[in-house]
C-alpha cells in the first residue's frame, strides 16, 4: 500500500523519576531554615484540618537548607494528613511553591538506599 504510514506509536507510559525534591518555589533563591519549613508544613495541616490537624506529631529528622530536601518521620495514622496538607500547599510567602514527595516507607533503613540504582559486581 503506498502513502500508508506503518510506525506504531507507543501507548505505553513513561516513568519519570524525580531526582530535587520539596518544596519548589516558584523564587529558586529563596531559603527556608529547619525551623521555618517545618512551621510552613504546621501551617498547611492547620489550613485543611484546623487546630487538630495542626497538632499531628510529625518530625522533620533531616532537612537540607541549599536542595530543600528533607526526611519527615509521620505515625502511620497521619500520613494521610499529613501528605494531603503538603499537596494542598500551593504559596509560601506570595509565591507559587509545590512539594515533591519521592519516596515513603515505613522502614527509615529502606530510604538510604535505591534498589533501582544496585549495581551488583
Amino acid at each position: 500500500m503506498k502513502g500508508v504510514s506503518t510506525q506504531k506509536k507507543s501507548t505505553g507510559y513513561q516513568r519519570v523519576v524525580l531526582k530535587n525534591s520539596a518544596p519548589v518555589l516558584e523564587n529558586e533563591s529563596t531559603r527556608l531554615s529547619a525551623v521555618e519549613f517545618k512551621q510552613f508544613i504546621i501551617t498547611g495541616l492547620k489550613i485543611l484540618y484546623g487546630e487538630v490537624g495542626a497538632a499531628l506529631t510529625f518530625d522533620v529528622l533531616k532537612y537540607d537548607e541549599d536542595s530543600r530536601t528533607a526526611f519527615l518521620r509521620v505515625p502511620s495514622r497521619g500520613l494521610v494528613k499529613l501528605w494531603s496538607s503538603l499537596t494542598l500547599l500551593g504559596s509560601y510567602q506570595d509565591q507559587a511553591c509545590a512539594f515533591r514527595i519521592l519516596q515513603v516507607s515505613p522502614f527509615l533503613l529502606a530510604l538510604t538506599g535505591n534498589s533501582r540504582e544496585l549495581q551488583l559486581d
